[in-house]
């Protein structure tokens, strides 16, 4: 077995207005950084709508379906989030992907997966397109391991530089999965305090202060996460893999490295050995420089890769 990774020409045909940070150059750089990489390449697949209604209600899918122009105007959804013709169907495919990421990760037809679709999804809330997210992917994906594999504990880890408040609200009253979430704080969106802890005490926020660095990060990882992540023997982690905690990233002030980022990958997929079987489903999100996302997403998927041989 080897690592999938899903894509889809589909996100590059979300557009957004010209300087801004959710740019389809992204994905051009990440597929340039995965291009000599051997991996099971898969296309990504649109979302069954009954499998986004377990995270968003009908209203919501309405209205992102009725807001596409019908030309090449952009519509703006949020203060931060943008809508083109080809948003929906790149949206769903990005739901859709993390979604079969779960099924072919769970039927051993591929030992770990990345999803490097766009737009992203941590910060979509039930009701309500932020920061450049549509649908919650991982949540969406979540709920699928629960309802279709009958799965009763699931990880979600998410070391987005930004709080994953969109995936907290969507998994709040879901008992069945541990979210843990480090970030910048203070940072946009504001939430993300310890506090804040679920229905069932199953939230875990790690916020981070600003200008820490790769050291700060992995002394409070080996110090809370994985020792949490190893009680709760997770059956399937799923990653929301965001590379904007890099220094070099523009929207915010970390100073992780590519190092650092290489170094947890491996602590996670440690983690997914000793508890699930090496199964880790993996979903881009943040990540602005796109020098700094290149090398990150290049080291983050070459790790899965040797640890799925």
């Amino acid at each position: 077995m080897t690592t999938a990774l899903y894509t889809h020409p589909a996100s590059l045909a979300h557009v957004t207005p010209e300087g801004h940070p959710e740019q389809i150059a992204r994905i051009r750089a990440i597929e340039a950084a995965l291009a000599d990489m051997d991996l099971d390449r898969r296309d990504a697949p649109m979302a069954a709508d009954s499998i986004v209604l377990r995270c968003h209600p009908q209203s919501h899918v309405d209205t992102l379906r009725n807001s596409v122009p019908e030309d090449d105007r952009l519509v703006q959804m949020d203060p931060d989030t943008w809508m083109s013709k080809g948003s929906v169907e790149a949206a769903w495919r990005a739901a859709g992907a993390a979604v079969a990421a779960v099924d072919a990760v769970m039927a051993g037809d591929a030992a770990n997966a990345f999803v490097a679709t766009r737009p992203p999804g941590h910060h979509a809330e039930t009701e309500k397109t932020m920061g450049f997210c549509f649908l919650g992917n991982v949540a969406i994906a979540a709920k699928h391991a629960l309802e279709a594999h009958g799965l009763s504990r699931v990880a979600v880890v998410d070391f987005d530089v930004h709080h994953g408040n969109g995936t907290q609200d969507l998994l709040w009253d879901e008992p069945r999965v541990r979210f843990v979430s480090s970030h910048q704080m203070p940072l946009w969106p504001g939430s993300g305090e310890r506090s804040e802890s679920g229905a069932h005490g199953q939230i875990t926020n790690i916020p981070l202060p600003t200008a820490s660095d790769g050291a700060h990060m992995r002394a409070v990882y080996e110090a809370e996460v994985f020792p949490m992540l190893m009680d709760y023997a997770p059956e399937l982690l799923i990653i929301s893999a965001g590379f904007d905690a890099h220094r070099d990233d523009p929207l915010a002030g970390l100073n992780w490295t590519t190092k650092d980022f290489r170094w947890l990958t491996e602590r996670l997929c440690d983690v997914a050995d000793a508890t699930c079987s090496g199964r880790v489903v993996s979903c881009l999100e943040g990540g602005y420089d796109l020098d700094a996302l290149a090398a990150s997403v290049a080291t983050h998927v070459s790790t899965l890769k040797e640890r799925g041989q």
